[in-house]
């Protein structure tokens, strides 16, 4: 993966440059940010940079040894950690990255690095009880690998993908190599949610935020892709927020049925809220906690994106609102119920759970005193 693959991010792009460039290569860094934004993609292509041979024109050669195992995920210098789980685990039996490795690699390739967690989770095919995870086993692998010296690359790199999946012994145990690390080793944290880990993991790594994607960047990008017409392109764009994988889905005209699901439940819930319909609201509670750990992180984060775009409809900033369609037909008629007193409590509260699911909490307990809790900052207005 070279910088030149990566749409858009050309500020980040030249930082990372000149951090290479200039020796100031901190040992742990913590990239943060969306997938659809490149967060994958821009640690891999930086890790390439490093160890590149022939880097030119501000970027790797694409050409080396190097780059060509890195660029296939087989460099002996990098080893990858991300969460992983199967079906039919017998009990006490350690779930390790590298049995997955083939997987993954196959996930990467196709999407050119651009994937979000539920797609690997799906490709893991774990059901709706199963949540991937990083194990203290892991972690023990971890510092076994890095206490190795480097095969072919001045540098030894371990890339971690989505850290918040580890549990709180391997947290612990990675938190003692960051606080003590080998030389010539770069850490690599890549997260979407670095706020789920522990305070001194975050106080120990060098942030590296990966900012949404301009509605310029996807413009052309959409322009590249077939679209001929500029307002559209624009439009399509701005409908995006930000997000490359959501372009893609209004490119290719899909109905989106993790969207349109969280959609209709989001609905139901306001509605039930606003009518005091409790025992209504506890069935809705129990329905959602019947889906995957990650459709439930998927609600929760879709129901704080309609909350705050029917905000933004209630202040009269139409403009510069990313709904359209069923979204926009509701959230216009809702939005007299969003106004400065309920929306940080109501944002608090899907954080709330949000934290509580990631910690596996009982979903039932979560999701019941999530929707009464909304429903009383709804309908007390």
């Amino acid at each position: 993966m070279r910088f030149a693959d990566i749409i858009g991010q050309e500020e980040l792009k030249a930082h990372l440059r000149r951090s290479v460039d200039t020796g100031r290569v901190s040992h742990a860094q913590l990239f943060s940010g969306q997938s659809g934004a490149g967060l994958l993609p821009l640690a891999l292509a930086y890790v390439q940079y490093l160890c590149c041979t022939h880097r030119h024109d501000g970027d790797s050669c694409g050409e080396c040894p190097n780059c060509r195992q890195i660029s296939d995920l087989a460099h002996p210098d990098l080893h990858m950690v991300f969460p992983v789980n199967k079906q039919g685990k017998k009990s006490g039996e350690a779930m390790l990255s590298d049995e997955f490795l083939p997987l993954f690699r196959k996930l990467y390739t196709e999407r050119k690095g651009y994937f979000t967690p539920h797609d690997w989770y799906e490709r893991l095919d774990l059901g709706k009880t199963l949540k991937g995870a990083i194990s203290a086993r892991e972690a023990d692998d971890i510092i076994r690998k890095l206490s190795f010296k480097s095969f072919e690359a001045d540098y030894k790199v371990m890339l971690i993908w989505l850290p918040e999946a580890m549990n709180e012994e391997a947290a612990n145990k990675i938190l003692k190599i960051l606080e003590e690390p080998w030389e010539h080793t770069l850490f690599l944290m890549v997260s979407e949610h670095p706020e789920l880990l522990l305070p001194t993991i975050l106080s120990r790594t060098q942030e590296v935020n990966v900012p949404r994607l301009s509605i310029a960047t996807l413009t052309a990008e959409a322009q590249r892709r077939g679209v001929d017409n500029p307002l559209k392109a624009h439009n399509l764009a701005r409908l995006a927020g930000g997000d490359l994988l959501q372009l893609d889905h209004l490119l290719r005209g899909e109905d989106d049925s993790s969207r349109r699901e969280n959609f209709e439940l989001f609905c139901t819930l306001m509605r039930l809220s606003y009518n005091d319909r409790h025992l209504e609201l506890i069935g809705w509670a129990e329905e959602a906690a019947q889906l995957t750990r990650e459709q439930q992180r998927s609600l929760l984060r879709d129901s704080a994106r309609l909350l705050r775009e029917s905000f933004m409809l209630h202040a009269g900033l139409q403009e510069v609102s990313y709904l359209w369609g069923d979204e926009l037909a509701f959230c216009s008629k809702f939005s007299p119920f969003v106004d400065t007193r309920n929306i940080e409590p109501l944002i608090d509260e899907i954080e709330r759970a949000q934290n509580q699911i990631s910690q596996n909490g009982n979903p039932t307990i979560v999701f019941t005193h999530f929707a009464l809790s909304v429903s009383k900052m709804i309908k007390h207005l």
